[in-house]
C-alpha cells in the first residue's frame, strides 16, 4: 500500500490553489460537478502523494488539519525557498526530547538539531485556512524506509 492523497479541508478553493501553486505544487486536477462539488488535487515537487481540497470533499473545519509533514535535505535552504515565497515560515528548531516534536510550540528549542540528525530538524508554516504544516529534515533514511 501506498498513502496517495490527504484531503485539507480549506473555506476557499480558490485561495488555498493560489497557495499551493505559490509554493510551486503542481495541479494535477481541478474538476467541478455542481455548485455544491469541486475536487483540486495538488502535489509538492518530487512527492508521490498529493492533496486534496475544494468543495464538498470533506466535512471537517476549514483549517483543522495539523501535522502534514513535507521532507526536505536541507531544512535551511528549504525555510529559506518558502520565505522567497512570501510563506510565513517559523525558524528552524529542534525538538528538547530529540525524538520527534511535541504538539504546539513546547520543546522547540531554535536551530537544527545540534547534530543534524536525520529526523530532527523543523520548521512549521500554515496555509490560509490554518492547516499546519511541518518541513523536515532528512538526509538518512531509517532502514527499510
Amino acid at each position: 500500500m501506498k498513502l496517495e492523497v490527504v484531503v485539507v479541508p480549506v473555506a476557499d478553493a480558490d485561495r488555498a490553489k493560489d497557495f499551493y501553486q505559490g509554493l510551486g505544487w503542481r495541479e494535477d486536477a481541478d474538476v467541478t460537478t455542481g455548485e455544491d462539488f469541486r475536487v483540486v488535487q495538488m502535489t509538492p515537487p518530487g512527492s508521490p502523494s498529493s492533496i486534496i481540497f475544494g468543495t464538498g470533499v470533506t466535512s471537517d473545519a476549514p483549517g483543522s488539519t495539523h501535522g502534514l509533514h513535507l521532507v526536505v535535505d536541507d531544512i535551511e535552504a528549504a525555510r529559506a525557498e518558502m520565505v522567497r515565497r512570501g510563506v510565513k515560515v517559523s525558524e528552524v528548531f529542534h525538538d528538547a526530547g530529540g525524538v520527534f516534536h511535541h504538539a504546539g510550540t513546547r520543546a522547540r528549542v531554535a536551530g537544527p538539531d545540534p547534530e543534524r540528525a536525520s529526523y530532527g530538524s523543523f520548521a512549521s508554516f500554515d496555509d490560509p485556512d490554518g492547516n499546519a504544516w511541518f518541513l523536515q529534515e532528512i538526509t538518512t533514511r531509517l532502514p527499510g524506509r
